[in-house]
């Protein structure tokens, strides 16, 4: 196994961890060190995100194994980060938030999978990178607004939860017009295949009747 799979192997290992820690017995759930510690793990994950397709390309060592786990990586963290959060933070994230950043995931698989079997690809947009970005920011703020109302450091004082609440709706909204914007795309590269098949199809009978 390469160094790029086997970082996003880590990140894998990362999720159950991560759960754990959030998980009533974690032994150390006094003083905000659960929740830190769940913040500053599930960072370390995220940075794997990137580390590992970055290291794969500049190293080309783009698999097939590294193409099946690194989506497969990010929608297992996504998933169980929004559900975990749904019991250990449901005063910030709502079912309802749960059900549209999930279901999004889902349906942007599916997409690829489409998309892959028809032959094309649909490369991320910023879209979707700033959606990547925001859901990091609400899972942490998240976790942190579980312990913290607020932090005062000095005459500033941080609103921890409205911080939150934001970050998880900023997220709701980007993730779905990053939804969207890939089905706009999804849709264009379908139809330009299917046209494509279409002409293909005729020419084809085409020379078969000239040939008879």
């Amino acid at each position: 196994m390469n160094l790029p799979n086997s970082i996003t192997m880590t990140r894998i290992i990362m999720i159950p961890l991560f759960l754990w820690i959030l998980s009533p017995h974690f032994p150390w759930t006094s003083g905000g060190a659960q929740e830190i510690a769940a913040s500053i793990l599930f960072v370390l994950a995220s940075i794997t995100d990137g580390l590992d397709g970055y290291l794969a390309r500049k190293r080309g060592q783009i698999t097939t194994m590294g193409m099946l786990l690194d989506p497969l990586a990010d929608k297992i963290m996504v998933t169980a980060a929004f559900v975990a959060l749904l019991a250990y933070n449901p005063q910030v994230v709502k079912v309802w938030i749960v059900v549209v950043i999930v279901g999004r995931e889902f349906l942007i698989s599916g997409l690829r999978s489409i998309a892959s079997s028809e032959g094309f690809t649909i490369t991320a947009s910023e879209l979707g990178k700033l959606k990547t970005v925001a859901q990091i920011v609400a899972v942490v703020s998240a976790v942190l607004a579980h312990r913290w109302d607020h932090w005062t450091i000095g005459v500033l004082v941080l609103p921890v939860k409205w911080t939150a609440i934001a970050a998880i709706y900023f997220a709701v909204l980007v993730s779905t017009i990053s939804a969207v914007d890939y089905f706009i795309g999804f849709w264009k590269q379908i139809d330009h295949a299917s046209k494509d098949r279409r002409k293909a199809a005729v020419l084809s009978r085409g020379k078969s009747v000239k040939i008879t």
